[in-house]
């Protein structure tokens, strides 16, 4: 019987000061802050801060340094959710293959009813209908629900929390 162990203890996630959360807070306002910028809103010296968001970096807390693009300024206005239903609960080949189209931006896997969750955009209604039918069209495939958003008020990686002052 081939099995993953059962983990009894969480993984512990790497020790983070109030220097290191005032960082990662800031570039996850602004990546493209500078060490100068940085040093100067937690009181170190440049090559002090380039030391700690490189440990940062080793240590996977920061994942890497991306552009947010405007979906509408790019000719893809359209967001949506959609949840797939599955024959399995595991991911297989061309579900996987999803990633590799540019309208797909995150594929979650998720309990309830949908076993996965993508966010995608697209250029219109037809592109959105033409991505459905790919998706439906993949062996294992059950159903799709999807649902357009109408605005975003928030879209955002996650945030470490406040530092004390």
């Amino acid at each position: 019987m081939n099995t993953k162990p059962v983990r009894h203890t969480p993984p512990r996630p790497p020790d983070l000061d109030r220097v290191d959360r005032t960082l990662l807070r800031l570039l996850a306002e602004q990546a493209d802050r500078s060490y100068a910028e940085l040093g100067a809103a937690v009181h170190l010296s440049p090559p002090a801060v380039h030391e700690r968001v490189k440990r940062l970096k080793r240590d996977g807390v920061i994942l890497g340094t991306v552009a947010r693009l405007s979906g509408e300024k790019i000719g893809c206005p359209l967001l949506a959710f959609v949840h797939v239903s599955t024959e399995g609960r595991g991911m297989n080949a061309p579900i996987l293959a999803l990633s590799e189209m540019a309208d797909v931006e995150e594929i979650h896997t998720a309990t309830g009813e949908a076993c996965l969750i993508l966010k995608v955009r697209c250029a219109s209604p037809a592109n959105l209908e033409a991505l459905l039918s790919h998706i439906q069209g993949i062996e294992g495939v059950r159903s799709t629900h999807s649902y357009i958003a109408l605005g975003t008020y928030l879209e955002r990686g996650p945030m470490p929390d406040a530092p004390d002052a």
